[in-house]
């Protein structure tokens, strides 16, 4: 059996009084691309969240790599070689696009190889030409490029991308969905959250759709066809 990077089996979360995930279980094998799909408010970046511990309380299992995290700090589950980008990116506005490049440790046990800069500006062209512009002056393409590149320096090997192709330009999501395809071919796992449906449809492994906080289903992308009737009714909105 492939081993998994990540196992969830019933993964509730809350904020504050509010029960956002109700039995999430999601099992995610190594150097695969998963995408989540759903409506907004169906609990996507949520799950995210809860794996990396952001969200209130938390209940059921997470393992990363077999380890159990559901009940470790949020520090500790980056160390179990996880990398989040958030949706709203995160870049540090009065620093250049190399000091947020290299803001983040490395991470003491992580499983992935820590990509160089070199290797990194080989990757992303465009960060390379502005590494010294402070980040207010990068493109939205850029920031996100910056937010995926800082990941990479950490040595994680499992990346959770939140709508990394929102509101992009069809050029830069292009070279977001050539950075995915190289990743994933180096081992990388990924996890997607995506409204683009053409874009995950060309990249992902494996489709889970999320409704009101549970998988409401689940296929391979090569079942994309026998689902599409499906996958139209639960993401009609």
């Amino acid at each position: 059996m492939e081993p998994l990077a990540l196992e969830i089996k019933g993964l509730q979360a809350w904020y504050g009084e509010s029960h956002i995930l109700h039995g999430i279980d999601l099992a995610v094998p190594r150097g695969q691309v998963v995408t989540l799909l759903g409506r907004n408010g169906a609990g996507r970046t949520t799950t995210l969240r809860a794996i990396m511990g952001l969200t209130g309380s938390r209940k059921g299992s997470i393992k990363v790599h077999g380890q159990e995290a559901i009940a470790l700090p949020t520090h500790r589950i980056a160390h179990l070689g996880l990398g989040y980008c958030p949706e709203e990116r995160g870049i540090f506005a009065s620093l250049s696009a190399e000091e947020n490049l290299l803001l983040p440790p490395r991470l003491k046990a992580g499983r992935g190889k820590a990509m160089g800069e070199a290797e990194i500006y080989a990757m992303f062209p465009n960060l390379a030409e502005r590494r010294a512009s402070p980040g207010t002056r990068l493109s939205g393409g850029e920031q996100q490029m910056l937010a995926v590149a800082r990941i990479l320096r950490t040595g994680a090997d499992i990346l959770l991308l939140d709508e990394i192709s929102e509101g992009l330009a069809p050029v830069i999501v292009q070279a977001l969905a050539r950075m995915i395809t190289a990743l994933k071919a180096q081992g990388f796992t990924i996890v997607m959250v995506e409204q683009n449906f053409r874009f995950a449809a060309r990249l992902a492994d494996q489709f889970h759709v999320v409704e009101h906080g549970r998988i409401a289903l689940s296929f391979a992308a090569s079942e994309l066809a026998a689902h599409q009737a499906q996958l139209d009714e639960l993401l009609s909105v």
